[in-house]
């Protein structure tokens, strides 16, 4: 007597099988890119940074150009001008590095201080021919996450994550 036998065909997958591979590198992928995009402490780093390289260029420029510049911001937003003849100042629009720039969506400039640690109104910086910088620091703002910018009389530069830190706070660490 024969048998029949029903023989299932082992080179495939089944469509569960199948969902359930595509799921988990749905899964995989989704945490993979959640930890490749920067946080706010990393966008604020990247920003002081940026910041820090600026002003280390604007004081270099006018101490070799024997032109003072000044750094201006709304706290959204900042521009370097160049002290022209006529002592009238003009906004510097033909380097492209010391362009006029917004700050990232949301990111704020959220107090200037200087050399005698109190904050100022306007958020004015100024880079003078001489090279004598006074000291300050500046805090930016970012949701819940915050980053200081602060430099010595003598021009040196730091930054640090935190809230209302000075260069001495910075140089500290």
């Amino acid at each position: 007597m024969l048998k029949a036998t029903v023989c299932r065909d082992a080179g495939g997958f089944t469509l569960v099988e199948m969902l359930v591979v595509v799921l988990i590198m749905g899964i995989l992928a989704g945490t993979v890119g959640a930890r490749l995009q920067p946080g706010h402490r990393d966008v604020l780093r990247v920003e002081a940074e940026r910041l820090a390289q600026l002003f280390e260029l604007a004081g270099q420029e006018a101490r070799i150009t024997g032109a003072a510049i000044v750094w201006t911001s709304d706290g959204f937003r900042y521009e370097f001008s160049r002290l022209g003849r006529n002592d009238v100042w003009s906004e510097i629009r033909d380097d492209d590095v010391l362009r006029a720039r917004r700050l990232p969506h949301a990111m704020v400039i959220s107090q200037l201080r200087n050399e005698a640690g109190a904050p100022q109104a306007t958020l004015r910086l100024q880079f003078p021919a001489g090279g004598s910088m006074s000291a300050f620091s500046m805090d930016l703002t970012l949701a819940d996450e915050h980053y200081g910018v602060a430099a010595s009389p003598v021009g040196d530069l730091r930054i640090a994550p935190g809230l209302g830190k000075t260069y001495g706070d910075m140089a500290a660490k």
